[in-house]
């Protein structure tokens, strides 16, 4: 399973409006972690222009290879909306995916930080080398796109098998032939080094940052690179760094479990909840349904010729378990599904890959693939694939083999996958790490592993649902979040906000 963005920009019925599942920094002059002065906006060096909506746009050239600090040169694409207020400096922003756009997320800025925040800072996003307006990674076209996705990721059959290991093949084949130059400098290594380029260009001193979902991997590899340059990173919806690939699919596949139970216990206190009986019957009602979408796809109405197979209503399924304001939207798809209609299903599974309503794709899961599969080692073939996924099965029966099997073009990767270092960061200032207890994405247990990495960690845990927990619906989490962007006053280690609503 490609890990995903701090929450999905939902576009579809209102109550699926959500920024989706963001590193900045501040001048030579540390006066404002008094609060006593602003700073002027320095003269970054780029050829900011307008575009649109009070925001600034530019290109950042950086080296294709640190390694080669002299050699061939790509352009990192930037934004920036400025502080509206008495400014700090600059904070960066990394939705996470990887593959999502950093770009897109700053254009929602105000409504993925406070008021509060943006007063202070210009708030600057980035897409990583690889993704978006960054040298993007291709390697399939948009139906070659929808074929792969359409694949069946959790095999029950020799058939359904090898179909998955040659859709894999060509996924990792069409990376080489088309980015084949690129796929070695994607890694999250590369784009921390970007991100102090970016954070130097922009005349600041230490860095300010909120990273959601993989954007916390970005944000403390980062800190372990650079941790003298770490001003405030707040790591929203953490991922452990430490585990091996197979280790996260199962722990992401777990979680889905969990989001789902809290969805479906839910859901049968609500009055259009197509379910009754118990959360168990209703967890054997789902299951049946996507048995069923996997010998018999469900109705298409969206004016496509995709059928919503079961691998489909998977991705459909998920989608909403990313926040509880779509809960609602769930129910009915579930509802209409329960009829024979996968058409919401599958309107929910293109805003998670980023699918568009002309059928092509921005390239989110081509550059989420590439990164993943150079920042990690993967077993090498099929079998080592479905041992595993046997594995995360026994506690995520649902989604464990759908999940692990996901990353199979690794196997194939043109080049070879290195584990990163641990992200320890010494002598980094303290490093805020939110955890949400019901997180569908990334599991709270990550969060407190991270927290336990890092040398400065500090934990805070929400009694929440869905994924990330910073402007979701918890006034505590945005307070301290806020005062420790703003003033630099940090939480007390294992802070845990309760639940609201």
């Amino acid at each position: 399973m490609r890990r995903r963005a701090g929450r999905p920009p939902f576009e579809v019925p209102a109550a699926l409006r959500a920024a989706t599942a963001v590193v900045a920094v501040l001048t030579a002059l540390a006066v404002f972690a008094t609060g006593c002065a602003g700073t002027t906006r320095p003269d970054t060096g780029l050829a900011w222009n307008d575009c649109g909506d009070g925001f600034e746009c530019a290109k950042l050239p950086v080296p294709l290879d640190y390694g080669k600090p002299d050699g061939e040169r790509i352009e990192i694409s930037v934004i920036r909306l400025p502080a509206t207020g008495r400014r700090i400096g600059s904070i960066l922003v990394n939705p996470g995916g990887p593959g999502a756009s950093g770009v897109e997320y700053a254009r929602s800025a105000r409504s993925v930080l406070s008021d509060a925040v943006r007063a202070r800072f210009d708030v600057v996003g980035f897409d990583p080398r690889g993704v978006g307006g960054s040298s993007p990674v291709r390697c399939l076209s948009s139906g070659d796109l929808d074929a792969y996705t359409g694949l069946d990721a959790s095999p029950d059959s020799p058939a359904e098998v090898a179909a998955l290991e040659e859709g894999s093949r060509k996924f990792a084949a069409g990376c080489r032939a088309r980015s084949g130059r690129l796929l070695t400098h994607v890694g999250t290594a590369d784009a921390a080094r970007d991100m102090d380029r970016l954070r130097a260009v922009l005349g600041d001193s230490r860095l300010t940052y909120l990273g959601k979902s993989y954007g916390t991997q970005l944000g403390a590899v980062y800190a372990d690179l650079f941790p003298t340059r770490v001003r405030a990173l707040v790591l929203d919806g953490a991922v452990d760094t430490s585990l091996s690939p197979m280790a996260m699919s199962a722990a992401q596949a777990h979680g889905f479990e969990v989001a789902l139970d809290a969805f479906l216990a839910d859901c049968l206190t609500a009055d259009d909840c197509p379910f009754t009986g118990t959360a168990e019957s209703a967890r054997r009602e789902v299951a049946d349904l996507l048995h069923r979408a996997d010998r018999h796809p469900l109705a298409n109405r969206n004016g496509d010729d995709r059928q919503v197979n079961e691998a489909w209503a998977v991705l459909g399924l998920i989608t909403p378990l990313y926040d509880r304001q779509a809960w609602p939207v769930l129910r009915q798809a579930l509802g209409e599904a329960r009829k024979g209609d996968g058409s919401l299903l599958l309107r929910m599974a293109d805003l998670l890959i980023d699918r568009k309503e002309d059928g092509d794709y921005s390239n989110q899961t081509e550059a989420n693939m590439a990164v993943n599969c150079v920042d990690a080692r993967y077993p090498a073939g099929p079998a080592a694939f479905a041992r595993a996924a046997d594995r995360a099965a026994e506690k995520a029966p649902l989604f464990g083999r759908y999940v692990t099997w996901g990353s199979l073009p690794c196997a194939y990767w043109p080049v070879k996958g290195k584990t990163l270092d641990r992200t320890d960061a010494p002598g980094a200032a303290p490093i805020m790490v939110i955890g949400t207890e019901r997180d569908p994405a990334t599991p709270y247990e990550w969060a407190r592993a991270l927290a336990d990495e890092l040398s400065s960690g500090v934990l805070v845990g929400f009694d929440g649902d869905g994924h990330t927990a910073y402007l979701t619906g918890s006034s505590c989490v945005d307070r301290l979040v806020d005062d420790y962007l703003i003033d630099l006053k940090v939480p007390r280690d294992g802070t845990r906000c309760p639940r609201i609503g």
